[in-house]
């Protein structure tokens, strides 16, 4: 845990999911950051409502169009409620801060370009809006 950035991003979910295992490349937000660099992806404790569950649908179609490439990705990918919520389950480095892309995931103001994704172990850790040290969050700290 110790080697893991000390900056996250609360996401939520399926798209903090989306970020780790499908290939989502862009982070949509109604603002712009300076920030570049290594962050952790914090899913959110929010737990998803059908619409929310619709529109990631909607999304993964657009950005994986053969059905049997996302079901290897995601054999239950509509089953949003089951995934890891309020903690830490992957790392990025945001490259770049955009406002138009060609990439299917993006369609907000802004767009967090992300690289070097990687999954780590879950850390259950309360989130907070924007870019928080994540580990001042801990309960009891390691």
């Amino acid at each position: 845990m110790n080697n893991l950035p000390s900056l996250a991003l609360s996401i939520r979910q399926p798209w903090a999911w989306a970020i780790i295992n499908a290939g989502k490349d862009i982070e949509n937000r109604s603002w712009a950051t300076k920030q570049r660099g290594p962050i952790c992806i914090h899913a959110s404790q929010y737990k998803p409502r059908q619409v929310d569950i619709d529109d990631f649908n909607e999304t993964f179609r657009a950005a994986i169009p053969d059905e049997q490439d996302r079901a290897k990705i995601c054999p239950r990918h509509t089953e949003a409620l089951s995934f890891h919520r309020g903690g830490i389950i992957g790392t990025a480095e945001i490259a770049d801060c955009i406002e138009s892309s060609e990439s299917p995931w993006f369609f907000g103001s802004y767009g967090f370009v992300l690289r070097n994704v990687r999954p780590v172990e879950f850390v259950p850790v309360k989130g907070s809006l924007g870019f928080f040290d994540w580990r001042k969050n801990l309960e009891q700290p390691q």
